[in-house]
């Protein structure tokens, strides 16, 4: 039975990624920092509750020196820092916090569970980033102006490459879901967290021939 462990996974795209993911059969973790989301959002999914705080090292490595096996691991949890940071005007200790999240927290946690995948048949490592993070499509009109979020999901795309070029054996790339209604944006996105789940699921499940090293979206290639 495939292992999979999803981070910030109690509500938004991160729970439809558990729903589809046991909807395919795989043992899933759901990971989360609190406690009694958590536990309620893993009964509703029939996944299994581990709680977990990507920004707390003894978070991180007490469940990693729990875990047995993992095959799949799902970097979802993430935080915009509230109000757009925008140059001239940003509070250097909000984008501090949302790079915790958003990268510090990605690398610590897979540094943490690399033993675990590198033993796996079909080892895979999904990042669940955003097209505003595109340093091509950066200038669009529909791309937010903000010193936290934006440029974190560009960082989270450099690390994805990285960790895909030092880990040819484990099929890593990141993910776009789209403008999804989640708590991120005041529920304003045109998307359903269930939509933004679908290529993190797609990517979390990939053939051994699959692409690595990648940003993709329901698209197809999103432009780096």
């Amino acid at each position: 039975m495939t292992t999979a462990l999803v981070t910030g996974a109690n509500k938004g795209i991160g729970l439809e990624i558990v729903r589809q993911l046991v909807a395919k059969n795989l043992t899933v973790l759901l990971g989360a920092r609190d406690p009694e989301r958590g536990e309620k959002a893993a009964a509703e999914t029939g996944a299994e509750f581990v709680q977990l705080d990507v920004t707390d090292p003894d978070s991180v490595a007490a469940l990693a020196g729990r875990l047995e096996r993992l095959d799949v691991l799902v970097n979802n949890a993430g935080v915009t820092g509230g109000a757009f940071q925008r140059p001239g005007s940003a509070d250097v200790d909000v984008i501090r916090e949302v790079f915790d999240t958003n990268v510090f927290g990605v690398v610590a946690l897979t540094d943490a569970v690399l033993p675990l995948l590198r033993r796996s048949a079909r080892p895979r490592i999904v990042n669940m980033s955003s097209s505003v993070g595109s340093l091509t499509g950066m200038f669009a009109d529909e791309t937010p102006i903000s010193l936290a979020y934006v440029p974190s999901k560009s960082a989270l795309n450099a690390v994805t490459v990285q960790y895909a070029k030092a880990e040819p054996t484990i099929r890593i790339n990141a993910a776009c879901p789209g403008y999804c209604a989640t708590d991120l944006n005041g529920h304003r996105g045109y998307r359903t967290a269930a939509q933004g789940a679908n290529i993190a699921v797609t990517l979390a499940t990939l053939g051994d021939d699959g692409p690595t090293g990648g940003f993709y979206d329901d698209n197809g290639v999103v432009a780096w």
